[in-house]
């Protein structure tokens, strides 16, 4: 782990001020859009254009990176992205920040594949799996550490977004001033929608459920927020426990993935965070439950990604992992543009509370359909026949990571043994 923190700690620092930056954004749009008279479905459309971007770009990225490198599509982005963070508070109207989102989704999509080439040209097979688990904590530490800057500042000034900005701005230092060489990238060979689905039905169906709880935890959660009348403060502590609970309980059911039956797990964790869901829409215990909901939801939905991915990939051969995870990444994609808009149309029926309604109807809908698919398939007889479980940052998950854990998937069945990993 030292030798991962000495030799990464440079790209680690930048991916957590770019989090920070990021994930105050989040915040800090859904708080300013309510204050400045934004309807409920004017924001699920603004936050849902970000996801869009996002999806564009981890399919047009790459193609930018092997056609003028690294290094001008790193400058490029981030530039796009700093600006247009800065340009919120002037450009206040519901066109612009839609196109805003959309233009930081997909900045933020190449920023983190060429962030990521960097992180993975610093590590070994050895090394991997361990800068993986580092990358993921630093994500969520930016997050948790932009909600305690966002509770100290004020949502409608300008303050917030110029901060915001120099994050960011800040984040590209560490990176582009390391002394790692410019690393290669490759891409995968395509598989169809058919064929992934064919392979792993609730793989397909639960990753695209995913992306929209996903989002809708990411993009509305600050929307909640300030239709409930939660302070600024409160709101940071809200978001700050979802993330939180991601993060402690990811590896417990990591190290429970790799000993279970995979769908019985889904199972069990998606039905616990539809509980948490039920807590946040009764309202019962007032803050003290929304935080306890806040953390069920999150530590249940964060690990539920990659326990998908690990499922999907106990049915696939090696050579086609990358390739399925890639179009997995896709699909959840897809799940992601719809998830804040369906939220936003629930909190105009129901109120506040439809932000966890619509989260409740996935859970369920996930737990369902796992039980469904047991009917239709046996278990597999012996865990030698399982992939690893490996942590998966979903939120921000691009081509680099899924092939950064095809390294690792690699690492990990060619090591079972003890043996070395064989070159590749």
């Amino acid at each position: 782990m030292f030798t991962v923190i000495r030799n990464s700690w440079a790209l680690l620092l930048g991916i957590m001020l770019l989090m920070i930056g990021n994930g105050m954004q989040g915040t800090l749009i859904g708080v300013r859009g309510e204050l400045e008279g934004f309807s409920t479905a004017w924001m699920s459309v603004v936050v849902s254009a970000y996801f869009a971007g996002f999806l564009l770009g981890s399919q047009v990225v790459p193609e930018m990176i092997r056609r003028v490198g690294h290094v001008r599509v790193f400058a490029a982005l981030g530039s796009f992205a700093s600006a247009g963070l800065i340009l919120y508070p002037a450009l206040v109207q519901e066109v612009s920040w839609t196109g805003l989102r959309f233009l930081l989704g997909f900045c933020f999509c190449g920023v983190y594949i060429v962030a990521e080439s960097w992180l993975n040209n610093t590590t070994t097979n050895e090394t991997r799996g361990r800068a993986l688990s580092l990358y993921m904590i630093a994500q969520m530490l930016g997050i948790v550490t932009a909600q305690g800057l966002f509770a100290v500042g004020d949502a409608a000034g300008y303050t917030l977004f110029i901060l915001v900005s120099v994050l960011v701005s800040l984040s590209f230092a560490p990176i582009l001033l390391s002394a790692t060489p410019v690393p290669p990238f490759e891409t995968t060979k395509a598989m169809s929608f058919r064929e992934i689905y064919a392979v792993s039905p609730l793989g397909c169906i639960g990753i695209f459920l995913m992306g929209g709880m996903f989002s809708a935890l990411f993009g509305m959660s600050g929307v909640f927020g300030a239709q409930s009348g939660l302070t600024s403060g409160e709101i940071a502590l809200f978001i700050s426990m979802i993330f939180v609970g991601g993060m402690l309980v990811q590896y417990p059911i990591g190290w429970l993935s790799d000993r279970l039956d995979r769908r019985r797990l889904i199972v069990i964790t998606a039905l616990i965070g539809f509980l948490g869901c039920v807590l946040g829409a009764t309202g019962l215990a007032g803050f003290t439950g929304l935080l306890v909901a806040a953390f069920v939801i999150g530590g249940m939905a964060n690990p539920l990604y990659s326990v998908l991915l690990a499922y999907t990939n106990d049915h696939l051969d090696y050579e086609d992992m990358a390739a399925a995870s890639a179009r997995l990444l896709f699909i959840n994609g897809l799940g992601a543009i719809g998830g804040p808009i369906v939220t936003g149309a629930l909190m105009d029926v129901v109120g506040p509370r439809g932000f966890f309604v619509f989260i409740a109807v996935l859970m369920a809908g996930l737990a369902s359909y796992a039980v469904w698919r047991m009917t239709q398939r046996p278990a597999i007889e012996s865990s030698d026949d399982a992939a690893q479980y490996v942590p998966v940052p979903a939120m921000a998950a691009t081509p680099v990571t899924i092939g950064n854990l095809v390294d690792e998937w690699e690492w990990d069945e060619t090591s079972a043994d003890g043996v070395e990993a064989e070159a590749k």
